[in-house]
């Protein structure tokens, strides 16, 4: 892919809306737009909007009344010459203007170009490009938050300083290395190794929200779970505000699971409505909770839905049995049945029936028919599935992909060899072996090192025209 070439492409969605852009960078941008556009001034002012009409380059047909931006070099988004063409929204106008610019010499621009160049031309750095698709894609204040931070460049930042302490680190090497018959070395190994160990203490606190910081992108799975009519699908409908799930008085209505993406305290969650959980012979409802059983497999919050004060059977204990790892709150449904009922807090073996208590971290009362208790539903959810971000704030530097998280995974695996060679007395250039890989690890996340595999592996999850 040449980056001396002019690329195009609409930068607003297709269908029908006020306005559409679309957006060229490259040497040609203006000659490009100027021949769509012969009413623009040869030298337009840089970010001063130009209210032209665009032409067909080839029979003149009136396409639009247009508004024409160009942005110098190094001054945009790219760091290169480039041009926006505001016009009307559909799905014609802006199509039109896209093939008069592709025939008027621009190359459709492939997914993610735009901002691939910002970054080959200085405009940012690797990690600030994956937070403009975070950005983008983000669908709670949550992410949009960690996403404004980043591209602020506050992972970037932390990267940075981690990658100075390990060149800090083999500065200090350098005087043992070339001068290792001295007795009195000007930094005593100790010192160096108290500065590893702070550095990987460091990484392992980054790495320590990285889930967090993946599940803010995916979304947390909340799986709604409990017997036949025990109000699931009633409490699903309600945190989403609208009739999604089918609701009835006949046992077993819901065969398969149905998710929804919703934002609850700023977070992002992945609501799953399942099949109630019984043996049945029904086969499509026994398909239903089977579907069920693996949505709880993966599920990072179990909402347990048992209607009213009863304790759990031993159905519903055994299902408690079976769940690891992800939290479960009890959510007593229908309550409006039930009224001055409090449940205790935190959850405890007496407050729900018997044992199983302790499986169990919170208990919330809700109806669905009088919206009691869905308040603090939403307020209990944030602090199990986000618990360090809740506490820490979405303000600190995060990772937020898997491709990060490995990156400091491998520097911190080399600096965890560097000090352990030093600590077992290896000599100082074997050591130090281990200090340039973990620089790399850190310069890729970067991009510093901006191989061409990593580069295609962050740039194809970009839509056309960013």
């Amino acid at each position: 892919m040449g980056i001396s070439d002019t690329i195009v492409a609409i930068g607003t969605p297709p269908g029908i809306s006020a306005l559409s852009v679309v957006r060229l960078s490259g040497p040609a941008s203006l000659s490009v737009v100027s021949r769509i556009c012969p009413g623009l001034p040869k030298r337009p002012e840089p970010r001063r909007a130009q209210l032209v009409r665009a032409l067909d380059p080839d029979t003149g047909e009136l396409l639009d009344h247009v508004l024409v931006t160009v942005f110098e070099a190094p001054g945009s988004y790219t760091g290169e010459l480039m041009a926006e063409v505001s016009c009307h929204g559909g799905w014609l106008s802006p199509a039109l203007i896209l093939e008069a610019c592709l025939r008027g010499g621009a190359r459709r621009a492939d997914a993610g170009e735009f901002t691939r160049r910002a970054f080959l031309n200085g405009k940012m750095d690797l990690l600030q490009a994956e937070a403009v698709l975070d950005l983008i894609e983000g669908r709670s204040r949550a992410l949009h938050g960690a996403a404004v931070h980043q591209l602020d460049r506050g992972l970037s930042r932390r990267i940075a300083e981690l990658r100075g302490s390990l060149v800090d680190l083999e500065a200090m090497l350098v005087h043992h290395l070339d001068f290792p018959e001295e007795d009195d070395p000007p930094v005593p190994t100790a010192e160096i190794l108290s500065r590893a160990m702070e550095t990987m203490a460091m990484m392992e606190d980054l790495l320590r929200l990285a889930p967090e910081g993946e599940l803010l992108r995916e979304g947390a799975i909340t799986v709604l779970a409990g017997l036949p009519n025990s109000g699931k699908s009633s409490v699903f409908n309600a945190l989403l505000g609208e009739e999604r799930a089918i609701v009835t008085e006949v046992p077993g209505t819901t065969r398969d699971a149905l998710e929804v993406v919703v934002s609850l305290g700023g977070f992002p969650f992945r609501l799953v409505d399942t099949a109630g959980l019984r043996e049945t012979d029904e086969k499509v409802e026994r398909i239903g909770i089977e579907v069920a059983r693996r949505y709880l497999l993966r599920a990072d919050v179990i909402l347990f839905c048992v209607e009213g004060l009863r304790a759990l059977s031993a159905a519903e204990a055994g299902f408690l049995e079976e769940v690891v790892g992800a939290p479960v709150v009890l959510v007593r449904t229908k309550m409006d049945l039930f009224p001055g009922f409090e449940p205790e807090e935190p959850a405890g073996a007496a407050a729900i029936g018997n044992s199983e208590g302790q499986r169990v971290e919170e208990i919330v009362a809700v109806s669905a028919e009088t919206g009691d208790g869905l308040d603090r539903l939403r307020e209990v959810l944030p602090g199990l599935a986000f618990r360090g971000l809740v506490r820490s704030g979405v303000q600190t530097p995060l990772l937020t992909r898997q491709r990060q998280a490995d990156g400091i995974r491998m520097a911190l695996k080399e600096l965890g060899a560097f000090a352990g060679a030093l600590a077992g007395g290896l000599p100082m250039e074997v050591a130090a072996t281990h200090l340039r890989p973990a620089e790399t690890a850190l310069e890729e996340l970067l991009g510093v090192i901006p191989r061409e595999e990593i580069l295609d592996r962050v740039f194809r999850e970009f839509c056309i025209g960013k």
